[in-house]
């Protein structure tokens, strides 16, 4: 994924009912690494990865990047949301010039099941439209995942598509825009 392209970067934390959103700070290094090192995380996006390569991989500010917000309860980082270009090169696209916004994220094992990622992803939702309105949005998932299918279809986005990529069936939805052209 690339950056966002004329939204400026970063924006003030949004602060949801029970969560931050923010840009990543030097503190969550930590989470960052274990995030990338579980198992259950890794699971459906290509496999953990060995957490001593993380350690001398990830830098003292991890996940620094435009689009990139840090999800923080009380205090402490618990996943991450994303929002980027999808790149042309890969399938699954709503229109012509490809390069819709993608959400993605991810989230420690023990955030899952409280509804943490769909309020963080709603709140991003949200600030896309003001920041980029008309934008389309597409989030791509593993068919298998079912948590995160049943998600993305709460968040409102609808199945477009699926397709094979990196060995798997992909479940591939779009959230189309109020206020930009309908897709399907």
């Amino acid at each position: 994924m690339t950056g966002l392209g004329p939204v400026a970067w970063p924006p003030a934390p949004i602060r949801t009912g029970r969560l931050v959103l923010r840009e990543s700070a030097a503190c969550d290094r930590a989470a960052f690494i274990e995030l990338f090192a579980s198992p259950e995380v890794g699971r459906y996006v290509g496999g953990a990865r060995p957490r001593d390569e993380l350690e001398r991989a990830v830098p003292e500010v991890p996940g620094r990047r435009p689009g990139t917000f840090v999800v923080e309860l009380d205090g402490a980082m618990i996943g991450m949301v994303t929002l980027g270009r999808r790149d042309a090169e890969r399938p699954g696209h709503v229109r012509p010039e490809a390069g819709e916004a993608e959400l993605g994220y991810l989230f420690l094992p023990g955030a899952w099941g409280r509804g943490y990622a769909a309020e963080a992803c709603a709140a991003v939702l949200a600030w896309c439209a003001q920041e980029l309105p008309g934008e389309p949005v597409v989030l791509c998932a593993q068919s298998a995942n079912g948590p995160a299918t049943r998600l993305a279809r709460k968040l409102g986005f609808s199945e477009a598509e699926r397709f094979e990529e990196y060995g798997a069936e992909q479940w591939f939805g779009v959230l189309p825009s109020p206020s930009g052209p309908e897709f399907g």
